[in-house]
């Protein structure tokens, strides 16, 4: 059973797909053989971003939906189809031989004749009739896609489509035992790119850590200070590196559980400096009242910047969940300006593409706080210059896209 190299993705997806479980909690939650391990992520991360276009195809050749078993072992297939070029019958036989083992024998028959008769030039065909044919080919949400034409033309396509550029790996110290295979070195310092990375002793000794380069972007463009508020903080990331440059970092976080993920990532990376807090950042304290030199709000968002890392974030994300996000973006922002001293700096970050959570908070915040000014950045990252701040996007930042300002406190 083990060897079938449809069941470990079939067991992660049906978490995501059942459970709304998040595509690295579930594999981490899940057995996998640990021979196929790469290969089980890569069918996962497959199928998630291309999930919309498996749809489609499902669809035409099944016009009444098939139960989710079904669907997501066709979804595999697929994958290992059109993506892996794996034979049709090695493929079939492993879906068949799987829907049986999970006493799903009545449907084994469907599942044989859907992939012995699927084309995906008969699929494409039928595709370039539909009206949203791109979101769909590009398996991105129609109402996401259509905010991405709106404010980005013909860059939407190239944006959406943008793969990440491999895994992120901040080293404090020994990166040459590993830049020694094939990497992509980052504009900053001890950051690189590679294709495949296995943990090993050196992350538990605080040699390096994985974090994105936009989280890194972010924090290179803080000016150092004594002391710093990185009022989301969790799991930690921004915290540990501006650890390095402002003598004392407050973490403010909402959960107690993130709490315990700051203080463990904090401890196993030698920051000494940094004080986690559970805390509500949308809700003002006035025990905090001008008391920083700088705060950080890296705010609650859409995400869909990161699509490239965290595919599932275009499965559960809604259209009306932009509204509560906006509110809890005004909250923690207004509540977080007041802790900043006179002639201090508030950064505004997320992780957004889109100028509604970007840009138009900044500006919004700004006619009703007058005593704070935009002040520009810079950052050795590709970037646009945005009316407040800078915009990084997925097909020029390695598969990132995130939004920072600056502003200052008169």
């Amino acid at each position: 059973m083990l060897s079938n190299p449809v069941y470990d993705p079939f067991q992660i997806l049906t978490k995501i797909y059942s459970e709304g479980a998040h595509v690295k909690q579930a594999i981490a939650d899940t057995y996998i053989e640990e021979l196929y391990r790469g290969r089980t992520v890569k069918i996962v991360y497959g199928v998630l971003e291309n999930d919309g276009y498996f749809d489609y195809c499902i669809r035409h050749y099944a016009p009444k939906a098939p139960k989710l078993v079904v669907r997501t072992i066709l979804k595999i297939s697929l994958y290992m189809l059109l993506f892996m070029e794996k034979q049709k019958y090695m493929v079939t036989d492993c879906a068949v031989t799987l829907c049986k083992k999970l006493g799903k024998s009545g449907v084994s028959g469907f599942v044989n004749a859907f992939l012995r008769r699927f084309e995906r030039a008969e699929v494409d065909s039928a595709l370039e009739k539909e009206e949203n044919r791109e979101s769909i080919f590009l398996s991105y949400p129609a109402y996401a896609y259509k905010k991405l034409k709106k404010e980005y033309g013909e860059r939407a396509k190239a944006i959406a489509a943008a793969k990440s550029a491999g895994v992120s790996v901040r080293f404090e110290r020994g990166e040459e035992r590993y830049t020694k295979k094939p990497h992509i070195a980052t504009p900053f310092s001890g950051n690189f790119l590679f294709e495949n990375f296995v943990r090993d002793e050196g992350f538990e000794k605080g040699d390096y850590t994985f974090q994105s380069v936009g989280s890194i972007a972010i924090c290179d463009c803080v000016s150092p200070c004594e002391k710093l508020l990185d009022a989301c903080a969790a799991p930690g990331g921004k915290s540990v590196l501006l650890a390095k440059k402002c003598a004392q970092v407050t973490s403010f976080e909402l959960h107690p559980h993130r709490v315990k993920l700051i203080e463990a990532y904090a401890e196993r990376m030698g920051a000494k400096n940094v004080d986690p807090l559970e805390k509500d950042s949308s809700v003002f304290d006035p025990a905090y009242e001008g008391k920083f030199d700088a705060v950080l709000c890296d705010v609650p968002c859409s995400g869909f910047g990161t699509v490239s890392e965290n595919p599932d974030i275009k499965l559960f994300r809604k259209e009306e969940d932009f509204k509560s996000l906006h509110k809890a973006q005004r909250e923690i922002l207004a509540a977080c300006s007041r802790y900043v001293k006179k002639g201090g700096a508030l950064y505004y970050s997320t992780c957004s593409v889109f100028e509604e959570e970007n840009d138009r908070v900044v500006e919004e915040f700004l006619k009703t706080n007058g005593e704070y000014e935009v002040e520009s950045l810079e950052s050795p990252l590709t970037h646009e210059k945005k009316r407040c701040g800078l915009q990084f996007l997925p097909d020029t930042a390695y598969g990132a896209g995130f939004y920072v300002c600056k502003l200052i406190r008169k």
